[in-house]
């Protein structure tokens, strides 16, 4: 017992953990969007003024916490982002919350990752909770 003990505690050791899983450029330019919004701007041809297409915005830790799409009539769409409660920086985003153009909930998506960080699976569910989808990753070496 204590050696099969012994050999699952050197396992478990031996497994990468997602802090491992991010890369140091991941890293990197997270550390530089601390704090940050961005906007992006289009013009469209012949056109003089530009208009706001979409609005990024990080947390401290520069993870994307929240996206807004705009069309001519305002918000197209809104998609906020969760991660682990007290996480660093090399979290990774656990669900995602969209919104329709009238801040009105249309799907819940909650995320899973193998060991080595990579997504698992997908699960997508409407407002109510109710399992709509599952999207599974499968990753083939070439």
């Amino acid at each position: 017992m204590k050696r099969l003990l012994f050999l699952a505690l050197l396992g478990w050791m031996a497994l990468p953990s997602f802090s491992q899983s991010v890369s140091d450029a991941t890293i990197q330019k997270r550390e530089n969007r601390r704090g940050m919004v961005l906007k992006e701007w289009n013009t469209a041809v012949g056109a003089r003024m530009p208009f706001l297409d979409h609005v990024t915005t990080y947390d401290e830790l520069g993870r994307k916490i929240e996206e807004i799409e705009y069309a001519s009539y305002g918000q197209k769409s809104r998609v906020v982002s969760e991660y682990p409660p007290n996480s660093d920086v090399t979290a990774k985003v656990t669900r995602e919350i969209e919104y329709n153009d009238r801040d009105k909930v249309v799907r819940i998506r909650k995320f899973e990752y193998n060991e080595d960080g990579s997504k698992k699976r997908q699960l997508n569910y409407f407002p109510n909770g109710k399992l709509e989808s599952v999207k599974v990753y499968e990753y083939v070496a070439r």
